[in-house]
This record gives structure tokens, C-alpha cells and sequence, in this order.
């Protein structure tokens, strides 16, 4: 990313200094700690200013833990359940049942590839109607065993081709936006990377929302805003300002409920402290909803989303 460029090359040092150190068998420890001193003060202050645009770069990083990472961090147990009933699996979402900290939960969420096979494979996270379905499935199983359900999103949002459209894209999605306000368990969902259009929504009604402090969710991407709404590919920049699209503008438009905090320079740089924090604020999460009765669960989840949107004129 552009703007770790001072990062690299510190980076770049502290190796070579660390090869040269094993090579020659010299101590260079303490040269090697003040790099590294350097480095973190350096990530501090380049995070602490980061841009909406330059949030879309760490959240699209390739590095950066997808769902089946965080299942293979978190749980235990997991048992991954394939297909809608209807037509066929959609591998661009999983999904399954799992045990976290000993706790039942079903989890849901888009998965991106790393190879070009894995992206291939994947579909990029960008999931055809049939995931949708699947996740629909997935969710009336958890109601009928009153297991609560975690969904994590990373998508830059629903398959748009031909086929998808021809096999109910729309339809699927808006049948979830229903279907989900009247789920009787609770749901969380956490967006862990990119929240991109109605392919992220599909899978983000829920009694809490959560956002890691680097992502992003819109109804649109800022190339895809710029393009349509500015009619300049170039305005990038201008439009994911405007959107709005970073956790903090969200958490502060009450969108979402809350930000899980990243370690310094992304979750990418230490998986285990971002799978830690995400897990800790999931089971306080869980902990709370499990104390309402259902008919307050459902009013209150209805009553989440009838506010978002609202305003006042000055």
C-alpha cells in the first residue's frame, strides 16, 4: 500500500539486519529493537490518519484473514453443511455448526481465495443466489435448534452476472432481508473485510453489528459511485469520503453498534490479537441477547433498522 512506504523500508532494514546478524553471528538485538520501536511509533501515526479511500486498500489487503480463517482461529468442531436444497453449493459462502469457548454457534460468511484456483473457485467472495439460499437454510436450522448465529462479511458484493440474475439474485437477497428480521435466535454480524452492496446486506441483519476498525461496508464501491454518480472514474477518492463508508462514520451515523479493534497496521500484520478481540466481543455480545425474552429480541432488531436513516432538520 502507497502510503507504507516509510514502513517497507524499515521493514527492509530490520531483515537485512536480522540476516546479517545469523550470517556473522553478531548481537544486533538492540539495533534490531529500536527498528522495530521505529516501525510500531511509525504504523501508530500513519493509522491514526488513515483516509476513507486508503481504508479500502487494508481492507481489500490480500493478506487479510478471510472467514474460514477466523473458524479455524475460533471454534472448534467446526462441521461445514453444503447446498441450498434447491440447486447447488455456492462455496463464495460457508457455513456451519461449531463450538465456540464450548458454546454452540452457527457461523456464516462470504470466503474470498488467495490463489488464482482459490479465486476462481471462490468467485472472488461474490456470491450467486444460491448462497443466499444456503444461508437462509442455515439460519432456519440454527432457529430450530435455538443456536445463535455469527455471520462474517467480506464481499465487494453479489455475483452481477447473467446467470445469477436469471436464477433470482434479487429475489434471493430480499427474501433474507425478510426472512432475517423474524429469525427466532440471535444474530451477529461482523463485517472482517470489504461490505460491498446488497451482497454484503444478505448477510448483515442482525441484533449487533460489529465492523473490524479497517473495514468498509456501502451500498456501492467509490469506483462504482464515481463512475455512476459523478460520471468520473477519477473522483474515487471524493466519493469514498462521501459515502461515508469506514466503521467510524458508520458507528457514528448508528449504523453499526460497534468496532472491533485491529492490532497495529491491520488485521493482516497479527491475526491471532484480531481473532482475539473479534472473539471477545462476540461472546459478551451473545451474552447480552441471551438475557432477552424473543418477543424483545425481534421488537428490538425491528426497531434497529426502522431508525437507521433517520434525521432531523436544522
Amino acid at each position: 500500500m502507497k502510503f507504507e512506504d516509510s514502513i517497507l523500508e524499515i521493514e527492509k532494514k530490520i531483515n537485512e539486519l536480522t540476516i546479517f546478524s545469523k550470517e556473522k553471528n553478531i548481537d544486533l538485538n538492540s539495533e534490531i529493537q529500536k527498528l522495530l520501536t521505529m516501525r510500531d511509533k511509525e504504523l501508530e501515526e500513519i493509522y491514526s490518519k488513515l483516509t476513507s479511500w486508503d481504508k479500502i486498500f487494508v481492507a481489500r489487503h490480500p493478506e487479510r484473514p478471510y472467514t474460514l480463517d477466523y473458524i479455524q482461529e475460533l471454534s472448534e468442531d467446526f462441521v461445514e453443511l453444503h447446498g441450498d436444497r434447491l440447486f447447488r453449493d455456492d462455496p463464495a459462502i460457508v457455513g456451519g455448526m461449531c463450538k465456540i469457548d464450548g458454546k454452540n454457534f452457527m457461523i456464516i460468511g462470504h470466503q474470498k481465495g488467495r490463489t488464482t484456483e482459490e479465486k476462481l473457485h471462490r468467485n472472488f467472495g461474490m456470491a450467486n443466489p444460491e448462497g443466499y439460499r444456503k444461508t437462509l437454510r442455515l439460519l432456519k436450522m440454527a432457529e430450530k435448534f435455538k443456536i445463535p448465529v455469527l455471520m462474517l462479511i467480506d464481499t465487494p458484493g453479489a455475483f452481477p452476472g447473467i446467470e445469477a440474475e436469471q436464477h433470482g439474485q434479487g429475489e434471493a437477497i430480499a427474501r433474507n432481508l425478510m426472512e432475517m428480521t423474524t429469525i427466532k435466535t440471535p444474530l451477529i454480524s461482523v463485517v472482517i473485510g470489504e461490505g460491498g452492496s446488497g451482497g454484503a446486506l444478505g448477510l448483515g441483519i442482525a441484533d449487533k453489528i460489529f465492523m473490524l476498525e479497517h473495514t468498509i461496508y456501502s451500498i456501492i464501491s467509490p469506483e462504482g459511485c464515481a463512475a455512476i454518480l459523478y460520471k468520473d472514474p477519477n473522483r474515487v477518492v471524493e466519493a469514498a469520503e462521501n459515502l461515508k463508508i469506514s466503521a467510524q462514520n458508520l458507528l457514528e451515523l448508528k449504523v453499526i453498534d460497534g468496532i472491533i479493534p485491529e492490532p497495529l497496521g491491520g488485521a493482516h500484520r497479527n491475526f491471532k490479537c484480531s481473532s482475539d478481540n473479534l472473539k471477545l466481543v462476540i461472546l459478551e455480545a451473545i451474552s447480552q441477547l441471551e438475557k432477552l425474552d424473543m418477543e424483545t429480541l425481534l421488537e428490538n432488531r425491528y426497531n434497529k433498522f426502522r431508525q437507521i436513516g433517520e434525521f432531523k432538520e436544522v
